[in-house]
């Protein structure tokens, strides 16, 4: 166990959040407790002070333990079906202003790879010494690769599996390939949504003929979910192309799938230097709409996911993959989702290990490091403390905190 310390001049604790609620303070732990808290128990200045802090201490909401399991994200495919603009693994717009902008460069997950990355994993598990193993099926699309997926879960099993889940655009999926996966240990599948049907169906659209997908995505969700126990979580891309129509797609999902069985979460799409820009300011008005979608999409039954004290990503936020790794389908190394597949930005091999420190020091990106924002830091943090401040005002107010 670790144990997170306040600073007795400002009360400040490591990676945890205080907001500010309509009638009260939220207090945010880094161990994932939550605690409700009077004026009086912080200073002028919004901090903890020190009786607080002793008492926030006796009961666990400072102590935060290191992850207890091993989590490997895999690559089975780097190509996509789909040709969205804002992906952060196109390596610019398409020139045409068509539906292919150029991507990394294509490698698919083959038997051979999938044994080495399981010895690589085997080592990684040891040296942490965790004994559990979660692992994400990635892409690309990984979908096109179903052999490879099928593949690593399977061996994986001998490996310390223990779930998995899978990120997908969800336009091939069958209900037979769900029924196999579910088999093997997934458990949830994550699908973006760009707006309502018309706006999606302008952004995010096949490469091979710039079709939309919505109605493709959402019967192959529903088919999936009569096959096989999966759950969803969909993420609602939030721009400056979409945002009018956000309203009317949680709306929409809900008569269209089992909210019970689904988990939304809204996120404004971010600017990787790539040509596409979201120029969607960080406002008042923003977290206004953020806090209406949050609230309807809970009384319409979908979970909505809870905010959190800021902690390290188990794959970006601790030093050489100590309790994850990001594993290309050729077997590079990567820091985080968001720079697999880019050969200025490999940190090492699954044979070779980790690069030396000096060299990954320079490449080690976390998540969301890359992302060009219209708004500086402060305010975006600004932004996210009142939404998550009203949603979890709205939880206590509804008797679901």
């Amino acid at each position: 166990m670790t144990r997170v310390q306040a600073d007795e001049r400002t009360g400040h604790v490591a990676g945890a959040r205080i907001l500010r609620g309509e009638r009260n303070w939220w207090f945010l732990g880094p161990g994932g407790g939550l605690a409700r808290l009077r004026d009086g128990q912080l200073t002028a200045e919004g901090q903890l002070r020190p009786a607080t802090e002793r008492r926030l201490r006796e009961h666990g909401l400072l102590t935060t333990a290191l992850p207890r399991s091993y989590s490997l994200t895999v690559l089975t495919s780097t190509q996509c079906n789909l040709g969205c603009g804002y992906c952060f693994q196109n390596t610019g717009q398409d020139p045409d202003g068509g539906s292919r902008p150029p991507r990394i460069a294509r490698t698919r997950l083959t038997s051979r790879t999938i044994g080495s990355i399981l010895d690589f994993t085997d080592r990684q598990m040891a040296a942490a010494g965790v004994e559990e193993l979660r692992v994400l099926l990635f892409g690309g699309e990984p979908l096109l690769n179903p052999r490879g997926c099928l593949e690593l879960l399977e061996r994986a099993a001998d490996h310390g599996l223990a779930s998995a889940w899978m990120i997908s655009n969800a336009t091939l999926l069958t209900p037979a390939l769900a029924a196999r996966l579910a088999d093997l240990r997934l458990r949830s599948v994550q699908v973006s949504f760009d707006g309502d049907r018309p706006d999606h169906d302008r952004i995010r659209i096949r490469r091979a003929d710039g079709g939309g997908t919505y109605d493709t995505i959402v019967r192959n969700i529903v088919r999936a979910s009569e096959a096989s126990p999966l759950r969803w979580t969909l993420r609602v891309n939030v721009s400056q192309e979409t945002h009018q129509g956000v309203d009317a797609l949680i709306d929409r999902l809900a008569a269209e799938l089992d909210p019970e069985r689904c988990s939304l979460y809204f996120a404004q799409v971010g600017d990787v230097g790539i040509g596409y820009g979201n120029d969607l300011q960080h406002t008042r008005d923003l977290s206004a709409r953020f806090t209406r979608w949050q609230r309807r999409a809970l009384d319409l039954g979908f979970t909505v996911t809870r905010p959190q004290a800021h902690r390290p990503c188990v794959t970006c936020g601790y030093d050489d993959g100590r309790f994850g790794a990001v594993v290309s389908a050729d077997g590079t190394l990567a820091s985080c989702w968001e720079t697999a597949g880019r050969t200025d930005w490999e940190v090492g091999t699954i044979s070779g290990g980790y690069l030396p420190g000096a060299v990954t020091r320079e490449r080690w990106v976390g998540c969301e490091d890359l992302y060009r924002r219209a708004d500086d830091r402060r305010t975006l943090a600004a932004f996210h403390d009142t939404v998550d401040a009203a949603l979890l005002d709205y939880l206590d107010e509804t008797g679901r905190l």
